[in-house]
């Protein structure tokens, strides 16, 4: 999938993120004037104490705008000797003390229990009890409220506070903790408040943490018979991973301050432009999901499976803190919903629910799956039933990647899937309809295909503790939720429309936003996307599944490079971004010889993909130029022989004739604006030489041929038409004319034959020629003895019934003249008014000719109906649509021509065609890759 479309930058949630969304500006256009400005020295703060010359300003829900003061994190402030301590910080480390002492006195039976217990209590205390007070806090100010209520903050020589020995503790307590730019009576009720809570919150994660390390000290032991090298390597990389977890909740603490750290944003707000690197660029919530791989590393160091299972139990109740109390804050604080409209919209759609039994797509996807599952229950698991299920397997993800690959490509390239819509009269949105549920399809049986032959390949384990066993599990069932959570992350950031390849089939006006995981990784497909494969192969360990998986992710790969990225670069341009985060992160992150290293191959790599782009793009230029450069090669080099073309090997059955004495001349309605010759890309010296005028007719006109022949030239004499690269010799014909010839005299052969004759043997008038008398004729070649088909042909004058050539015509060319799609053309298109009518004034002439200009069938105004013949014979509607596709680029299905009856609403049909592939169209003729919404806004 590609980054997400949207109109509106969404953050990435969570505890380390809350200030990823940019700053906490005031609403209120009163607060706003209230507030100082963070960058200009101020001689007071607002709590009384000397200013330096950058301050960071909160503000409270009332409005209320004070100075923050400055505070120190929870490790420095509670273990380094010299900071300030208060009651509070004893009382912390004597219950950690507690703790450690228990984990030495309790006898070696309860240990483990114990402090499993005391694990989830605290552990329980952090998700649930902060959870809880933050949610309530969040909601109603109940926080807040509380020390409003309870009069924790009033001073007792000014208010009636009830208790004033609270009042001093509170006191000395606080303010022992920020001895230089805080005042206890004169700071806000919220910003004191929350000081209160982040005493709560030490208590409860240092306990939270220190628990769990001794719960991994009791549980630590040497696996029975592990050799010294395993030993090395699971201390060696469980070290790494917390040396990697310590420098994560150092490194985001730089970036979010205590602010972010004790969640002060559920009681006051910033106003200070925050910075997110470092971390930031590594991961979604780097401090819930890369900030737990200490856990993993303690797991690996104690060699427990009940440390990594209760390590897995927290890591997941800290998924839930996230989704549950933090998310729906983020959401309400940074990203509230829009104002609701007044008046209704037309372009307004409603939401249907993920799956639904009365829509076919969803009734069809369960009834197959439930069938696809019952044949993997019932079936046995023999050698045979488990490669047909691998084979099936394989099949689903070979149409997956390769056949929904290639579909999507077409539609990229040509609108393939749009246009066979628009064909049979349905519209572009029936189009993107029909694929989503294709792809929904196609999506969910491959995966399911996929479940089954893991199924077949399975085989339950016997003693769960025998080797690897266990772990393989662990392991593989992390990466298929590492796979089901990108899924649902990338669902989150794309949407429907993204999910779904939108932008193949659908001009986008929105604008590339990289937002949750797309933040972090261009492609999360491409590593992360595809882990649930390989830890299938984990806990089946197949060599069947591993290869599906090295298919599948190979397949996968090879979709996001050869399909997702050359539609992204055609659409988006410039518009794409280079490097991820994660990508930006690490590279800062290498060594300065390492970078040089990395800049040489990266310069090496962009030579070596210009050159080989640039010599695909010749290639594929010189292929794609078409029919018109052949006709202008053809005609270049045909041209530079006379009219008259003479043998020159003499055949015994023309012994007495001489070919210079036979000749055609050509006449037929020529195509108007038919001139070009050059192209603007050639040198001058290869274009072709004005003085070469090739015929160039309308498609389906009638042209006529006059010929001149000897006076005893055979009346069995025909003329033929051909196209110019059928016949290799211009002695002789080598292909059947397929009823497209006249005779030259009437009643030499049978009736039918004779259609098309207009004139024969009629004596030229003047003056003898020294060569003898000669005659002339005329024919016409209409219906069916024309090609319906542009390219370059040609007559042949064959003597007495063979195929021996007496005369050659000059080549000419038929074509069908595109319809002028310039810009201002495009934004009529969308407008539909003043273009329909010169699209009914284009089609007219072209639809008489595709009817043979027969009065019973063809239409001599655009509202005058076809004649019946059309109807019931299907070459003419065949030759209409084959004259629009190549007119004006849209393919219809020859049922369309019928059902319409008229040029009105042929004329119709294809401005509504036309608007629907409008951007389509502007990129292709333009080269451009800028929508077609960029170019013409006004359009819009």
């Amino acid at each position: 999938m590609h980054p997400s479309i949207s109109g509106v930058d969404l953050p990435a949630a969570g505890l380390d993120s809350v200030r990823q969304r940019g700053p906490a500006l005031a609403t209120s256009e009163e607060g706003a004037e209230a507030a100082p400005n963070a960058s200009q020295p101020v001689e007071k703060g607002v709590n009384g104490f000397e200013s330096r010359a950058k301050k960071t300003y909160g503000r409270t829900p009332g409005g209320t705008v004070f100075v923050v003061p400055t505070t120190h994190d929870m490790v420095s402030q509670l273990l380094d000797p010299r900071e300030p301590k208060n009651l509070s910080d004893v009382l912390v480390l004597l219950i950690l003390a507690l703790h450690i002492w228990a984990a030495y006195a309790l006898p070696a039976n309860l240990k483990r229990p114990v402090f499993a217990v005391v694990f989830l209590f605290w552990r329980a205390s952090y998700n649930v009890g902060i959870g809880y007070l933050l949610t309530v806090q969040s909601k109603y100010k109940l926080l807040v409220t509380w020390a409003r209520r309870w009069r924790l903050f009033e001073n007792p020589e000014t208010g009636a506070n009830p208790r004033p020995w609270l009042y001093s503790l509170l006191k000395g307590e606080l303010e022992a903790k920020i001895p230089e730019d805080y005042k206890f009576e004169e700071a806000p009720l919220e910003y004191n408040t929350w000081l209160v809570f982040r005493r709560v919150v030490d208590l409860i994660l240092m306990c939270d943490f220190v628990s769990y390390c001794l719960f991994a000290i009791v549980c630590g032991h040497k696996p029975e018979g592990e050799a010294l090298g395993m030993t090395l390597c699971r201390w060696g990389a469980g070290i790494t991973l917390v040396g990697f977890n310590l420098w994560v909740k150092l490194d985001a603490h730089r970036v979010v301050k205590d602010y972010a750290w004790y969640w002060g944003d559920f009681f006051y707000l910033v106003e200070q432009e925050l910075t997110f690197d470092g971390v930031f660029e590594m991961a979604p919530h780097p401090m819930y999901s890369i900030g737990y791989s200490g856990y993993y590393g303690i797991s690996m160091m104690a060699a427990s499976y009940d440390v990594l299972f209760i390590s897995i139990l927290a890591h997941a109740a800290q998924f839930g803190f996230l989704a549950i109390v933090e998310n729906p804050h983020i959401e309400k604080t940074y990203n509230p919903p829009p104002p609701r409209l007044r008046a209704e919209s037309s372009l307004s759609e409603t939401n249907s629910p993920n799956f639904d039994l009365f829509r076919t797509t969803d009734y069809s996807v369960l009834l197959l799956v439930g069938y696809l599952s019952v044949l993997a229950v019932v079936t046995p698991n023999t050698p045979v039933y488990q490669a047909i299920f691998v084979v099936h397997a394989l099949l689903w993800r070979l149409w997956y990647s390769v056949g929904l690959g290639v579909i999507l490509t077409m539609q990229s390239k040509e609108k393939m899937f749009t246009r066979h819509f628009l064909k049979y009269g349905e519209s572009a949105g029936e189009a993107w309809r029909q694929w989503k549920g294709m792809y929904h399809l196609s999506n969910t049986l491959c995966h399911a295909s996929f479940i089954a032959a893991c199924w077949k390949m399975y085989n339950f384990p016997e003693d769960w503790n025998y080797g690897w066993v266990l772990l393989k599990h662990v392991v593989g069932a992390s990466l298929i939720a590492l796979q089901v959570w990108t899924a649902t992350s990338i669902y989150e950031s794309l949407g429907e429309f993204g999910w779904f390849y939108g932008d193949f089939f659908l001009d986008s006006t929105g604008r590339l936003t990289y937002t949750s995981i797309y933040r972090f990784l261009n492609n999360p497909e491409r590593v992360i996307g595809t882990a649930g494969l390989w830890g299938a192969a984990l806990i089946t360990w197949s060599r069947s599944i591993f290869l599906m998986a090295i298919v599948g992710h190979i397949l996968t790969l090879g979709f996001i490079s050869y399909v997702e990225k050359p539609h992204m670069q055609k659409v988006y341009g410039r518009n794409l971004r280079d490097e991820a985060g994660l990508t930006k992160f690490i590279k800062r992150s290498l060594p300065p010889q390492v970078k040089e290293l990395q800049m040489s191959v990266d310069k090496v790599l962009d030579e070596t993909r210009h050159f080989v782009d640039d010599f695909v793009e010749a290639a594929r230029a010189r292929l794609a130029s078409g029919s018109s450069t052949i006709a202008r090669d053809t005609s270049a080099l045909f041209n530079k022989y006379p009219a008259r073309l003479t043998l020159s090997r003499i055949s015994p059955d023309v012994a007495g004739y001489d070919p210079k004495h036979y000749w055609i001349v050509l006449e037929g309605t020529p195509l108007v604006a038919a001139s070009e010759k050059a192209t603007g890309k050639e040198s001058a010296s290869a274009r072709v030489p004005k003085a070469v005028k090739t015929k160039v007719f309308e498609y389906g006109a009638p042209i006529n041929v006059k010929w001149t022949a000897p006076a005893n030239h055979s009346k069995k004499d025909w003329v033929g038409l051909y196209m110019v690269t059928d016949n290799r010799s211009r002695e002789s014909t080598e292909v059947p004319s397929l009823g497209r010839w006249v005779p030259t005299c009437a009643g030499e052969y049978d009736t039918t034959t004779d259609q098309g004759i207009i004139s024969w043997d009629q004596p030229i008038a003047g003056p003898k020629s020294p060569d003898g008398d000669f005659l002339q004729g005329e024919m016409v070649f209409e219906g069916d003895k024309l090609w319906w088909t542009q390219g370059v042909y040609e007559f042949r004058y064959h003597h007495g019934g063979g195929h021996n050539v007496m005369s050659i015509s000059e080549p000419f060319e038929v074509r069908i003249g595109k319809f002028d799609d310039n810009d201002e053309d495009v934004v009529s298109y969308l407008h539909g008014a003043a273009s329909e009518k010169a699209v009914e004034e284009a089609l007219l002439p072209i639809v008489r000719n595709c009817l043979d200009r027969d009065p019973e069938i063809a239409p001599n105004t655009t509202d005058e109906p076809f004649g019946s013949h059309v109807e019931r014979d299907s070459k003419y509607a065949r030759r209409v649509v084959y004259a629009i596709h190549h007119m004006f680029g849209i393919e219809f299905a020859p049922a369309v021509v019928p059902a319409d009856g008229n040029v009105k609403k042929l004329a119709w049909r294809v401005c509504n065609a036309k608007q629907v592939l409008a951007p389509y169209s502007m990129s292709q003729s333009r080269g451009s890759t800028t929508p077609v919404t960029e170019k013409f806004p006004e359009a819009l």
